[in-house]
């Protein structure tokens, strides 16, 4: 296999269109599964779709099962790469190491024949489907056969043999959001999980009330009954909103309630629909923060919204990486057997 640049470790030689950007912000990637030097080849057993795309891929294919196989593969036959064109985001995968690039043999962690679940979206990731043997409609996830490249700077982690591998996949795919929650929520804050009911949410929730403590108050909010009543029955937040978090007045109002006006010092967007930045800017106290880890976020609404309202709020980018977060996550299914419990219903 010959590249028109030389192989470089964040994978630029692979960019077919256009040229000059890195994979991720390319339109399309080459996707054979040749490997240099410097890259890792993967045998995939399952993807990970992010919330977002893959809630607009089913609202495309109208539920239908087919045609979500037909749009997700047909993604990776005009890309190179599962890099959904409307949302703009990817998600994750689970394999097992084929070969390893002669760089890089015996100076990473690796060896043929490991279990990995790659920590880079598939946005970026060189992917190549031979056949998709199962949509799971309600779990986010695709089992496939097929092949992936690793980058050299790719970010992976080793799945455990505690954990089964699609909870570790599906608790993987959003381990920064939780990562990055205890890294923002202080004790005696009050939280405002929006999405608090999903995978993401529920973490979020569990480590929220983790950190604030039994001073602080933690609000997880869905539109849905089913959600708020599984946070309920969870325990691990304060108050349930059942509120639209695209209608920003009642969420503000909502949690003007349950606070006695002071509103949130922190609020974690989680949702995977669009326009709920306002009422997260709402719902926030002034000089307060925003975690936005929904994929779905309008970053341009966001600041100007925040602006039109006369809100000095941090906003935080929901970046998925924070350092250790994979390890993080996995830690609190071992630390939660509650936890644990339901994310082995949801995705075992």
């Amino acid at each position: 296999m010959t590249f028109t640049t030389p192989s470089s470790p964040y994978g630029i030689h692979r960019v077919i269109e256009p040229q000059g950007v890195l994979p991720q912000g390319a339109w399309k990637i080459d996707n054979t599964m040749e490997i240099t030097d410097n890259e890792i080849l993967i045998d995939v057993s399952a993807l990970n779709i992010d919330a977002a795309s893959f809630t607009q891929i089913k609202q495309e294919a109208n539920g239908d099962e087919a045609k979500v196989a037909e749009i997700v593969k047909g993604i990776v036959e005009k890309r190179g790469k599962h890099h959904n064109p409307v949302t703009g985001s990817g998600g994750m995968l689970i394999g097992t190491i084929l070969e390893i690039g002669s760089s890089l043999a015996g100076k990473i962690d690796l060896k043929v024949g490991d279990k990995i679940a790659t920590l880079v979206s598939l946005s970026l990731t060189p992917l190549r489907i031979d056949e998709i043997v199962k949509i799971h409609m309600q779990k986010d996830q695709v089992d496939i056969k097929g092949k992936a490249i690793l980058f050299e700077t790719g970010l992976y982690a080793k799945l455990p043999d505690d954990i089964d591998e699609k909870m570790a996949l599906a608790i993987l795919d959003v381990a920064g959001a939780p990562a990055q929650t205890a890294r923002l929520v202080k004790e005696g804050d009050t939280v405002v999980v929006i999405g608090g009911g999903g995978k993401s949410g529920t973490l979020c929730v569990y480590e929220a009330k983790k950190r604030a403590g039994k001073n602080g108050c933690v609000i997880g909010v869905s539109p849905f009954e089913k959600d708020c009543k599984r946070m309920q029955e969870l325990g691990w937040a304060d108050h349930t909103l059942q509120v639209d978090a695209t209608n920003a007045l009642a969420l503000m109002e909502a949690v003007s309630k349950v606070t006695n006006g002071a509103m949130a010092d922190l609020v974690i967007n989680c949702v995977n629909i669009r326009n709920t930045e306002m009422g997260s800017i709402l719902s926030t106290k002034q000089h307060g923060k925003i975690y936005f880890f929904s994929m779905a976020t309008s970053f341009t609404a966001a600041a100007l919204g925040a602006e039109g309202v006369g809100k000095d709020v941090e906003m935080i980018v929901g970046n998925g990486y924070a350092t250790g977060h994979a390890e993080h996550s996995l830690a609190l299914l071992r630390e939660s057997e509650k936890l644990r419990q339901l994310f082995t219903e949801l995705y075992v």
